[in-house]
């Protein structure tokens, strides 16, 4: 893990489009701004684990009378 120290109104960038800029620094919290092209999905890491987990539950229920019910409905 690279850790980077940056201070309000500065910012970094990853690869050659998105640009993460600090804007708030209050306590123990921080408010960065993310831009980046629309097609790059952007989320924050809770929600990420969960649409994986809900992935991986949708895969595992892959037998073939699963998948003959997405079709026959």
């Amino acid at each position: 893990m690279l850790a980077l120290s940056r201070k309000k109104g500065e910012a970094l960038v990853v690869g050659n489009n998105i640009e993460i800029t600090i804007l708030e620094v209050k306590g123990d919290q921080i408010k960065i701004g993310i831009k980046a092209p629309k097609e790059v999905p952007i989320y924050r890491k809770e929600v990420y684990e969960q649409i994986q987990q809900a992935n991986k539950e949708a895969m595992a229920d892959q037998t073939p009378e699963a998948i003959s019910k997405l079709f026959n409905n």
